[in-house]
């Protein structure tokens, strides 16, 4: 793929979608371009995380636990990231994750994340409002659960 078609990938992003050119360009030339065979690991659950990945091509699972207890837990297709808080803040792995399919993915490492928001802050800004606007829904929908499940039970349920 050329680096037009990486960014085009980026901007398609959630997360990357309102950066500016320059920086969807400065995000696809950091990238690493990994080749996944089926059955390749891409990553292993509990593995320190350093880095985010975009699903160029094909598909990648990703599982939590192992023989007869593992789960799957989604099946991410060309457009995903994996691993969005990797790209923040140091974490670890919360699952495995495994090409079901030839695959290509983009490896965007945090370091590259925190130098473009220390170095742009009005793509900090952007990616903080992004990110806002999407925490803010998941405590609505949170709000939206806790009501369903308080009405299944027919009594309030303790907050801690």
């Amino acid at each position: 793929m050329s680096l037009d078609s990486d960014i085009t990938l980026l901007k398609g992003i959630p997360l990357f979608g309102q950066l500016p050119t320059e920086q969807l360009r400065l995000l696809a030339f950091s990238a690493v371009r990994l080749e996944l065979a089926v059955g390749q690991v891409l990553f292993r659950e509990g593995a320190k995380a350093a880095s985010g990945f975009v699903v160029a091509s094909g598909r990648v699972e990703l599982t939590v636990g192992a023989g007869d207890k593992k789960r799957l837990v989604a099946t991410c297709e060309a457009g995903s990231l994996i691993g969005e808080i990797a790209l923040f803040i140091e974490t670890r792995r919360p699952a495995t994750g495994t090409a079901v399919a030839a695959s290509e993915v983009l490896e965007v490492e945090r370091k590259v994340i925190l130098r473009m928001l220390n170095e742009y802050p009005q793509v900090a800004l952007q990616v903080r409002n992004t990110l806002s606007d999407r925490l803010m829904a998941t405590v609505s929908e949170l709000g939206r659960v806790r009501q369903t499940l308080m009405e299944i039970g027919g009594r309030p349920v303790r907050r801690p």
